[in-house]
């Protein structure tokens, strides 16, 4: 029950900031006085002020390794500058006591295409096993209520340079070379050679590119506006580590692929469905390894493992309880027509099948930690009821098949969901 009261009482503090805008564009925010332009840069994520505009997602965090996460951060806009930008941020951990912080910029080098030269310097955290591609940061999510569970991290200093390009709307790539000073925050070593790494340097290039084939977009006046967000949608990227180029420690390479397709069937009726492939190969440690997007906390009961279930994670699979070299998921959503009492009360059925399976060489490597494969592939569905009161729903979820545990209540998970459009 402490942790129920936990979750009212954050939701409550940040209702009005976090609100849901699942696979919205992100627009470079203007100044501007209208509400009308305010509510939609607001929902883009951003308060605008005369020369920078906060970034509403440093406002207040909460994870099981920091505890509260608040502070400031943000861009500046174009009564700054329209070929110069500054992009950092500054946060505290409450429950870690360490500031992170970002230190960062961008120069436009290419109006037509977009292309933008950025620099940056962060030191901050990073969940272990997440693996997000480049051009992610053009598309925003306030609030991704997975985040309130995550309890593995490791710290990272990384220095990065890198290149958003715009070969038309339907076609953007982003280019990365960053370089890591990494150290888990709990006990880890990847053994290599004979030698245990504890800490370790990275040196990687990444290359991203997002295609959305059946976008329809129209351009007035050089502004490009979305007429259709058609499906489905395409992202790719490949990593390269170098091991001895500035210190780094390992050979590794990623392979990352993720396609997401909509089947509109009524204009009050639809199925969503997301396929994420990962390929990690060579001397890659768990840091940089994939855990296939879990969501539920590891507590005796269901009570107390009650939280907010996320967008596309597993609600059923245990935070740190698989991780893999090689995965596949798939997780496919189909949104009944709400039911309409009455003008403000529409609740919306919406239900969920989740399915991952993966596995991993050289598990040996990775001491300290104890994990298990997806190789006999992990099953769940379930269901949501959205918007029941002020965003608020409930979500319960069923693991079943290989992977189904032997006391029936850890195979439930029943939780909050929050979805607010603005």
């Amino acid at each position: 029950m402490r942790n129920l009261w936990l979750y009212t009482i954050f939701f409550s503090c940040v209702f009005v900031l976090n609100a849901q805008t699942p696979e919205e564009d992100i627009e470079k925010p203007k100044d501007s006085i209208s509400s009308k332009t305010l509510l939609k840069q607001i929902g883009n994520g951003f308060f605008p002020t005369k020369l920078w505009n906060f970034d509403l997602r440093y406002l207040v965090k909460f994870n099981q390794y920091e505890g509260f996460r608040t502070g400031l951060g943000g861009v500046t806009n174009d009564s700054f500058s329209k070929n110069f930008r500054i992009d950092s941020y500054g946060v505290y951990g409450f429950r870690d006591h360490r500031f992170k912080y970002k230190i960062g910029g961008g120069y436009l080098l290419n109006k037509k295409a977009k292309g933008w030269l950025n620099v940056s310097y962060i030191d901050d955290l990073m969940e272990t096993g997440s693996s997000d591609f480049l051009t992610d940061g053009r598309t925003f999510s306030f609030f991704e209520p997975r985040l309130l569970n995550i309890s593995l991290f490791h710290k990272h200093i990384t220095s990065a340079v890198s290149y958003e390009h715009e070969v038309n709307p339907k076609l953007i790539t982003e280019t990365e070379i960053a370089i890591s000073n990494i150290r888990p925050t709990y006990d880890y070593n990847y053994v290599l050679d004979n030698i245990a790494y504890g800490s370790f340097e990275t040196s990687i290039a990444k290359i991203a590119v997002q295609w959305n084939p059946f976008l329809e977009y129209e351009t007035i006046d050089g502004k490009t506006e979305t007429i259709v967000d058609g499906y489905p949608k395409f992202t790719l990227q490949y990593s390269k580590s170098f091991k001895n180029v500035l210190n780094a420690d390992f050979n590794f390479s990623k392979l990352d692929f993720r396609t997401i397709h909509k089947v509109i069937h009524n204009k009050d009726s639809h199925t969503i469905g997301t396929l994420s492939l990962g390929l990690a190969h060579g001397d890659t440690p768990l840091t940089h390894l994939y855990h296939a997007y879990p969501n539920n906390i590891n507590k005796e009961t269901i009570l107390n493992r009650f939280s907010v279930a996320g967008i596309n994670s597993f609600e059923t699979m245990f935070f740190n309880e698989f991780f893999s070299d090689r995965f596949a998921t798939l997780v496919v959503k189909h949104y009944v027509k709400p039911f309409r009492f009455n003008n403000y009360f529409k609740p919306q059925l919406v239900l969920v099948t989740r399915y991952a399976v993966g596995n991993m060489n050289t598990i040996s490597r990775h001491q300290n930690v104890s994990f298990g494969t997806l190789k006999s592939g992990y099953t769940e569905s379930g269901f949501e009821i959205n918007k029941l009161l002020l965003g608020f729903g409930l979500s319960f979820t069923y693991r079943y098949g290989a992977y189904h545990l032997p006391k029936e209540e850890d195979n439930i998970a029943l939780k909050f969901t929050f979805n607010i459009t603005l």
